[in-house]
C-alpha cells in the first residue's frame, strides 16, 4: 500500500516541478519571445498564413476572437461529419468498418470538436484508420483553440487600456506547433518504446492460451494516445481507453499519461503569471486549484484502498482493495487516483470502470466536473475560474465597502450579469438534462427500459454523470449506460455545445470590456487580489455554488447509494 502512495505523490511532485519551467515556456510563446523553437517552426507558420491568407500580425477585437474561433470549429465539424458518415468506403478501413449513424456522428463530431470526446462506439469497432486520424486531428484542433483563447484573456487582462489585442489566428498556429506538437511527439515516441502500437496495418492474429485464433485490433494507437493526454481530451482509441493494454502497457505509462494530463493546464498557470508579471497571483490560483483537488483526491484514494462494503458483508478478502472493474498493472489507488485527475483537468480517459467505483468516490469524481475549474481542460480550466474570480472579487468589494477591482479595472454590473449567466449555465444544463431522462426513463419504461443496467440510486448517477461529462467537457463516463441512442446522442451533443461555447464566451467578453476601460492604479484601499486570504474567498464562493447547486442532486446519486450500502 505504500507503494502506491508513493507512486501517487511521485506522480503529482514531476508534474508540479515539470509545469513551473514548461509555463515559462508557454509564456514566451503568448509574449512572443524568441524561444529555441522558433528556427523550426517560424518557417510552416509562414506556409500555413500563406494558404490561408491570414495576416497574423493583424490585432483583433474580442468579438473578432471569438468568430475566429467559431468559424475554424464550424469548417471542421462539416469536414468530421462527412468523413465519420462515409468511413465504410473511404480509405484507410482495413477492417471494414462500418460508417456512423447521423446522430451518432453528430455526437461524436461535437464532441471531439469541443474537446469532449465523449464516446458513444468503442473505438477499434466504430471507426475506421481514418476516422481515427481525423478524431487525432481534432484533438489538436480543439486543444490549439482553447489555449489560444486563454492566451487571449491573459493579453487583455495584461492591457491597461485597448480595444484590439493580439491575433487569434497566430495564437492558434502557435499553440498547435509550438506546444502541443512537440510534446506530442515526444510522448508517442515514450509510448512507442513502451510497446504502444503504431502502425495503419489491420488486425493482427494471434494464438490464445487455450488455442483459439483470435483477431487482434490495432493501428496509430501512440500518436492518438499522445494527444489525447496532452490536450485534455481523453478520446481513447480502444472501447476501454487507457484500461487497455495497447493504450497503457504498464505502470511507466500509466506515469507519463497521468502527468501529461495535468502538465498543460497547471502549466497554464505559471504561463498567466509570466505574462502578467504577477507570479503570487499565480501561485494564489494553483493553491486554491491544489486545495480542491486534493480534498476529492485524498478521500477517494482513502475509499478504494479500504475497499467494498459489500464484500466484507461476504467475507471475501480485499487485501488489494476494491479492485471491480480496475486493472491489476494500476491496483486501486492509482485507479483513483487517475478517475479524479481525469475528472478535475476535463480530459475524460479512464484507466478503471468508473461505474464500478466506491458510492463516494464516484461522488468526488462528479463533483471535480461540477466545480470545473480545479485545473480543468488546456486553457478552458483558467477561463472557468476566471468567472469565479471575478465574482468573488465583487462579493469582496461589497463585503468591505469599496469599488470592486481586478487588476485595475472597475468590476460593474456589465461584467457581473455575464459571470452570472456562466455561473448557473452549467448546473442548469446538468439537471435539467438529468430531470428529462429521469422523466422519460421513469414515464415510458417500455420504450427507454434498456437505458439501465442498474436502477435506483445508482442508475441515477449513470444519467447524472452522463450530463455532468457533457457540460463540463469532460467525456468520461460511469459506463452502465445504454447511451448510443439517438436521445443521449443528441441530448448529450447539444449539451456539450452549449457547455463549451457559451463559457468561452463570457470570460472572452468580460477581458474585452475590462481591457476597454480606463486603468486604475492601485492603492492602500486596493483589494488584494493575490493573498492567501482572497484565495480562500475565491474557494468559499466555488465552494457555495456547487454545494447549493448539486447537492440534492447528488443525495440522490451516489450518496443516497452509500447509505443504502451494508457497512
Amino acid at each position: 500500500m505504500n507503494t502506491e502512495i508513493n507512486g501517487i505523490i511521485l506522480m503529482y511532485l514531476l508534474v508540479i516541478l515539470m509545469a513551473i519551467p514548461v509555463g515559462k515556456y508557454i509564456g514566451k510563446i503568448f509574449n512572443y519571445e524568441k524561444t529555441w523553437v522558433d528556427n523550426i517552426f517560424d518557417p510552416l507558420d509562414k506556409i500555413f498564413f500563406k494558404l490561408s491568407g491570414v495576416d497574423p500580425l493583424r490585432e483583433m477585437n474580442w468579438k473578432q476572437h471569438l468568430t475566429a474561433l467559431l468559424t475554424i470549429n464550424v469548417v471542421w465539424f462539416v469536414f468530421s461529419m462527412f468523413i465519420l458518415t462515409n468511413m465504410r468506403w473511404l480509405p484507410l478501413n482495413p477492417d471494414q468498418n462500418l460508417s456512423m449513424s447521423g446522430d451518432l456522428a453528430f455526437n461524436t463530431s461535437v464532441s471531439f470538436i469541443t474537446n469532449t470526446n465523449l464516446q458513444h462506439y468503442s473505438g477499434e469497432n466504430g471507426l475506421s484508420y481514418l476516422g481515427q486520424l481525423t478524431l487525432m486531428v481534432w484533438q489538436f484542433i480543439s486543444a490549439g483553440t482553447g489555449i489560444a483563447i486563454c492566451a487571449v484573456v491573459f493579453i487583455a487582462m495584461k492591457a491597461r487600456s485597448a480595444r484590439r489585442y493580439a491575433n487569434f489566428y497566430s495564437l492558434f498556429v502557435r499553440s498547435c506547433t509550438r506546444i502541443l506538437l512537440p510534446m506530442a511527439l515526444l510522448l508517442a515516441v515514450c509510448l512507442v518504446f513502451n510497446d504502444t502500437p503504431m502502425t495503419l496495418q489491420g488486425k493482427d492474429s494471434m494464438i490464445s492460451l487455450e488455442g483459439d485464433t483470435v483477431a487482434v485490433s490495432r493501428g496509430p494507437v501512440a500518436a492518438f494516445v499522445a494527444i489525447k493526454q496532452l490536450g485534455t481530451n481523453g478520446g481513447g482509441f480502444f472501447g476501454v481507453n487507457s484500461a487497455h493494454p495497447f493504450e497503457n502497457p504498464s505502470y511507466l505509462t500509466n506515469i507519463l499519461e497521468n502527468i501529461s494530463i495535468f502538465l498543460i493546464p497547471i502549466s497554464m498557470l505559471f504561463a498567466l503569471g509570466y505574462v502578467l508579471k504577477r507570479r503570487k497571483l499565480a501561485w494564489t490560483i494553483f493553491g486554491v486549484m491544489s486545495l480542491g483537488f486534493l480534498l476529492l483526491c485524498i478521500p477517494s484514494i482513502f475509499h478504494e484502498m479500504k475497499g467494498n462494503p459489500a464484500f466484507r458483508q461476504m467475507e471475501i478478502a480485499q487485501d488489494m482493495g476494491s479492485m471491480e472493474g480496475k486493472e491489476m498493472r494500476f491496483g486501486a489507488a492509482a485507479s483513483a487516483y487517475w478517475a479524479i485527475n481525469t475528472t478535475c483537468s476535463s480530459n475524460g480517459s479512464v484507466n478503471s470502470m468508473h461505474d464500478s467505483m466506491t458510492p463516494l468516490t464516484g461522488m468526488f469524481a462528479l463533483l471535480g466536473m461540477m466545480v470545473n475549474c480545479f485545473y480543468g481542460g488546456v486553457g478552458v480550466g483558467f477561463l472557468n475560474f476566471y468567472i469565479f474570480i471575478i465574482l468573488a472579487v465583487f462579493i469582496s468589494g461589497l463585503m468591505v465597502g469599496r469599488t470592486p477591482e481586478f487588476l485595475g479595472k472597475k468590476i460593474e454590473a456589465r461584467e457581473m450579469k455575464i459571470a452570472m449567466m456562466v455561473a448557473l449555465l452549467h448546473p442548469f444544463l446538468i439537471l435539467v438534462g438529468t430531470a428529462l431522462s429521469c422523466y422519460l426513463y421513469t414515464g415510458h419504461p417500455g420504450t427507454y427500459a434498456s437505458w439501465l443496467n442498474n436502477p435506483g440510486h445508482h442508475g441515477f448517477s449513470e444519467m447524472l454523470y452522463e450530463f455532468t461529462s457533457s457540460s463540463a467537457n469532460n467525456g468520461s463516463g460511469f459506463e452502465g449506460l445504454g447511451d448510443n441512442t439517438a436521445f443521449w446522442n443528441t441530448a448529450c451533443g447539444l449539451v456539450i455545445l452549449l457547455g463549451r461555447y457559451l463559457p468561452i464566451v463570457g470570460p472572452v467578453a468580460i477581458a474585452g470590456i475590462l481591457a476597454n476601460k480606463k486603468y486604475i492604479p492601485e492603492n492602500d484601499g486596493t483589494l488584494q487580489t493575490d493573498t492567501s486570504t482572497f484565495g480562500l474567498m475565491v474557494f468559499a464562493v466555488i465552494g457555495l455554488v456547487a454545494a447549493l447547486a448539486f447537492f440534492p442532486a447528488l443525495a440522490l446519486g451516489p450518496i443516497a447509494e452509500y447509505f443504502s450500502m451494508p457497512k
